[in-house]
């Protein structure tokens, strides 16, 4: 799956995109495998809302099912 970073979330992980070749079944497995050795990006992703092909991710704990993509938004003021 492609994960794309946006705006503090791209900081932290120190890159705009990456792909991931195992990001288990939940939201939650997903963040866990993100943020492994990357204590900042873990503490960005634990606050920001994941859409998955376009869908909020509301429940971390429901299983994603087959995504392509996965965007990472974090909170951000301004319009």
């Amino acid at each position: 799956m492609r994960v794309r970073f946006f705006a503090g979330a791209a900081e932290a992980a120190g890159v705009d995109e990456l792909v991931v070749a195992d990001a288990g079944q939940t939201g939650h497995d997903l963040v866990t495998v993100l943020a492994e050795g990357n204590q900042r990006l873990g503490e960005v992703l634990r606050v920001s809302s994941l859409l998955a092909d376009g869908a909020r991710v509301a429940d971390l704990s429901a299983p994603l099912g087959v995504v392509d993509r996965v965007d990472v938004l974090p909170p951000f003021a301004g319009g």
